[in-house]
C-alpha cells in the first residue's frame, strides 16, 4: 500500500514514517509513501497558498490552484482521495478496514478555514473527520487515519493481535498484565496465572463486556448468553 499525503507542512508527517513499526514496514516494502509540499505549486515568490474567503468572514482559505496542481502531480484521479476535515464522515474501525483494501490512498491535509470547495467537488472522494472537534492541523488528523489503516495491511502486524483488539470484535479489549506479579500491592488476577486457557478466554470476554458497558455502552446492541451482538458501524460508503 502507498500513502501519498499533500500538506503545507510535510515535515510534521516525516517522523512518523521514520519510526517504529511504520519504519519497518517501509523498509520491507509493505508500505510506501510520498509527501507532497503544496507550497511547491504556488505561483509567487512567497509560495502563497491561502487567501481571504469570498463573502467575508474570519480566517483564510486554501487556494484552489496550488492544491489542484499538487493533486494532479500525483495523478489522484482513479485513486482513493481523502480530505481531512471536521465536516467529514466520522472515522471508525470499519472505515479503516475499507481503506486498508486500497492499493493507494491520497490524503489532502486541510489548514486554516479549509480548502476551496471546488477542490472537494472536483478531486475528493471522501471527507473524513476523526472526531467532533476542530484541529489546527490536518496533518495530525491524517496521521491518525494512516496509523489506523496501515496496521491492517497484510504483513504489517500479526493477524492474531488484530483479532483481539478493541472494536475488531465489537467490544473493547480486555485488560492486560505483565511482570511483576505484584505491583504496589496490586496482584495479577489469579485466573491469568492458572494456565487454564478456556477459563482465561472466558474471563477476558467477561472483562471486555464489563469495560464496554462502562466506557462505551453505545457499542452494545444486546447481550446473549452465548456472547454478544453489536450494531453495524458505518464505514465510508
Amino acid at each position: 500500500m502507498k500513502f501519498t499525503v499533500l500538506s503545507l507542512f510535510p515535515e510534521i508527517l516525516q517522523g512518523f514514517f521514520d519510526s517504529s513499526i511504520m519504519a519497518k514496514a517501509v523498509e520491507r516494502g509493505t508500505i510506501d509513501y510520498e509527501l507532497i509540499n503544496i507550497r511547491d505549486f504556488a505561483f509567487d515568490k512567497h509560495r502563497t497558498c491561502d487567501d481571504a474567503p469570498y463573502g467575508g468572514g474570519a480566517g483564510m482559505v486554501m487556494k484552489a490552484e496550488p492544491v489542484a496542481m499538487a493533486l494532479e502531480s500525483v495523478k489522484s484521479a482513479g485513486k482513493k482521495t481523502v480530505y481531512m476535515s471536521p465536516s467529514g464522515k466520522l472515522f471508525n474501525q470499519k472505515a479503516a478496514a475499507e481503506l486498508a483494501d486500497e492499493q493507494e490512498i491520497v490524503i489532502l491535509c486541510g489548514r486554516y478555514e479549509g480548502v476551496d470547495q471546488r477542490i472537494i467537488d472536483t478531486y475528493i472522494d471522501t471527507e473524513i473527520s476523526i472526531g467532533d472537534y476542530v484541529l489546527s492541523s490536518g496533518e495530525t488528523a491524517a496521521l491518525v487515519v494512516i496509523d489506523a489503516v496501515y496496521r491492517l495491511v497484510d504483513g504489517v502486524i500479526n493477524s492474531e493481535s488484530l483479532e483481539e483488539e478493541s472494536f475488531s470484535g465489537g467490544l473493547l479489549e480486555y485488560p492486560h498484565y505483565t511482570r511483576p506479579e505484584v505491583f504496589q500491592g496490586l496482584k495479577v488476577p489469579d485466573i491469568l496465572l492458572s494456565g487454564h486457557h478456556a477459563r482465561i478466554q472466558e474471563w477476558r470476554h467477561e472483562k471486555s463486556l464489563e469495560k464496554t458497558r462502562k466506557n462505551r455502552p453505545d457499542l452494545l446492541s444486546r447481550e446473549t448468553t452465548s456472547g454478544y451482538e453489536t450494531e453495524d458501524q458505518d464505514g465510508l460508503d
